[in-house]
Order: C-alpha cells, then sequence, then structure tokens
C-alpha cells in the first residue's frame, strides 16, 4: 500500500468502528491489520484522534440536526472509498458546523528560536525533549490532545516520550515526521529536509500540493533521509555518520574528508564572522578533524600551519585567498 492507499483503509476501519453492529471479530481484524506495519498504527491513530474531536464538537452543539447529517455522512463514506482527507472536508461540510475549520485547527502555544551560534533545550509537556541547534525556530502544540511541531527553519534533535495513542508529528516544509516515541533530528534548509534517526523509527511522508499525502517512507534505527522536491533518500547503516553530525549538540563541528567549501558553510552557520574560501583550488582542499563550532580563529590557523594558505581577516568576514 502507497500513503493514500493506507489513509484511505484507516478511514474505513475510523468509520465503521461507529456502526452499531461492530463485533469482537471486527475488533480482532482491526488489531491485525494495525499489527502490519507502523504506518497503518500513525494513520489509523491521527484519523481516529480527530474522528474523537469532531464527537467532542458534535455533543457542544446540542443540536439534533448536526446529528442527522453526521450520520448520513458515515454512510456514504464508507460506501465511497474516499480518502481521508476527503471524509475530512465532506464531514465538515456535511455537518454545516461554519467555525469547524476556524476552532478545529491545531494552533502552536509554544514559540522558540536561537541566534546564530546558540543553542537551547525545551521541555515539552508530555515530558518529551527538543534540542534546539544554531539559528533555528519552531513552533509546537503539545497538550493532551495534540503532539505537534513546525520546523520553520534550522535543525532540531528530539527525544519523543512514548505513547501507544497519539503519535509526535514534526512538519518541516513539504515533508511531515510522524513518530510513537524515539530519538531523532530534523534539519530544513528551505526545501530540502534531513532526517536522523538516532533510535527506533519514524515516519517521513511527503504532502502533495494542496495537502493530501504522498509518498511515505519508514526510516529506522542508523538510518538518514534526504528530502527535496518530490524526491526521498535514505542512507541505511550511517549510525558513525550520525553521530558526527550530532557533535553540535556539543558545541562542535566534525568533518571527514570534506571540501573545505563545504566545511567553510558549516562553519558560517555558527558564526556571525564569515569563511569565506575565494580561490577554488583551496575551496576543493578535503579536510577532517573535529573542531568548536564557534571558533573560527583556530580553524583558520590550522588551515594556515597545515596548507600555508593566506587568510586575511577582517572585520566581517575571513577570507582565504590561497
Amino acid at each position: 500500500m502507497n500513503g493514500e492507499q493506507i489513509e484511505e483503509a484507516a478511514a474505513r476501519w475510523v468509520l465503521r468502528r461507529e456502526e452499531p453492529e461492530w463485533s469482537d471479530r471486527d475488533e480482532a481484524q482491526l488489531s491485525e491489520w494495525l499489527a502490519q506495519s507502523f504506518a497503518h498504527k500513525a494513520a489509523y491513530w491521527r484519523l481516529e484522534h480527530g474522528w474523537r474531536r469532531a464527537d467532542s464538537m458534535a455533543g457542544a452543539e446540542h443540536d439534533s440536526a448536526v446529528a442527522a447529517p453526521r450520520s448520513r455522512f458515515r454512510r456514504w463514506a464508507i460506501g465511497s472509498g474516499i480518502t481521508a482527507l476527503a471524509a475530512s472536508v465532506a464531514l465538515a461540510v456535511a455537518i454545516g458546523w461554519h467555525n469547524l475549520l476556524a476552532t478545529d485547527v491545531v494552533r502552536p502555544t509554544q514559540q522558540i528560536a536561537t541566534g546564530v551560534g546558540g543553542r537551547t533545550h525545551v521541555a515539552l509537556n508530555d515530558g518529551s525533549r527538543i534540542e534546539l541547534n544554531t539559528d533555528t525556530a519552531l513552533r509546537a502544540a503539545v497538550t493532551e490532545s495534540h503532539r505537534e511541531v513546525w520546523l520553520d527553519h534550522g535543525e532540531a534533535y528530539f527525544e519523543v516520550r512514548h505513547s501507544d495513542t497519539m503519535p509526535f508529528i514534526v512538519h518541516a516544509g513539504s515533508r511531515t515526521v510522524t513518530v510513537l516515541g524515539t530519538k531523532f533530528s530534523v534539519r530544513r534548509e528551505g526545501d530540502k529536509v534531513r532526517v536522523e534517526v538516532v533510535t527506533g523509527r519514524v515516519r517521513v511522508d511527503e504532502i502533495a500540493q494542496g495537502g493530501p499525502t504522498g509518498a511515505s517512507t519508514t526510516v529506522t534505527t542508523g538510518d538518514i533521509a534526504h528530502a527535496e522536491g518530490r524526491s526521498t533518500l535514505v542512507t541505511s547503516g550511517a549510525a558513525e555518520r550520525i553521530e558526527d553530525t550530532l557533535a553540535w549538540r556539543d558545541g562542535r563541528i566534525t568533518f571527514s574528508d570534506t571540501e573545505l567549501a563545504q566545511a567553510a558553510a558549516e562553519f558560517n552557520r555558527y558564526n556571525a564572522k564569515k569563511l569565506v574560501v575565494v580561490d577554488p583550488a583551496a575551496a576543493r582542499i578535503r579536510v577532517g578533524g573535529t573542531f568548536q563550532a564557534t571558533n573560527v580563529d583556530a580553524f583558520v590557523r590550522l588551515l594556515h600551519d597545515a596548507y600555508g594558505l593566506k587568510i586575511e581577516d577582517g572585520e566581517r568576514e575571513v577570507r582565504i585567498v590561497n
């Protein structure tokens, strides 16, 4: 099944479970379907949670005129094979709650940001923790009914407290990352998103134009997912590389056979004073080692000593001119 088919199957299960003839046998079949994959569980829990919230809103209306179209919608939806998103939209129209979209939107309750060279830790209401790297901004809505984070830009490391009933969702550009409880990092630079899984597994979904879920990829311990545009590439067995890229949590950056131009760009993420590699030949020099992320001066001294590169130190930038 692809992502859309899983969403549709999950929607059918949610709707079927509302019918009065639901039996123990049906419950057993649902449990079997959920056990088949993490993607099944995440899709079902997300939709079931939204359905319960709709129930609560219907109860608050105390209006039998609301219940009737809701019941008709349920029977129509089961027979029509609609996707989860279409079901949600049809539900809003059929019930006639003009304020549903305004009141049911998940709104961030926390906004956290770091400046260039900064890092910070955040404890969430559910016991999960987030560590933000340099120049990062995110918003969070972690309450009794939601566990969602929006990574606007930058990089963050997540330690998510496990929950069997409520997935933890990170929105990053055109991707969502869905987990139940694990340790992973997400880095976003515009449309480019990188997900590194330290332990457990996560699901990375592509969000197509207009909102429906597109391709879905499962990423497990030691894997890195690189997503850009409509493509997602997963690198397996990259545990050592993940350890290096997460060195920022200790204030360090690590290079291994890295071109100097790329190393300079990484240093520039952490420092207001920028490294500029002027000479193309110098830009292709390969460097390795572990460095303090905010100590540009020490890095350029090593470049001068090891490669004889000429360094021009200005007020706002350090030029490597060879």
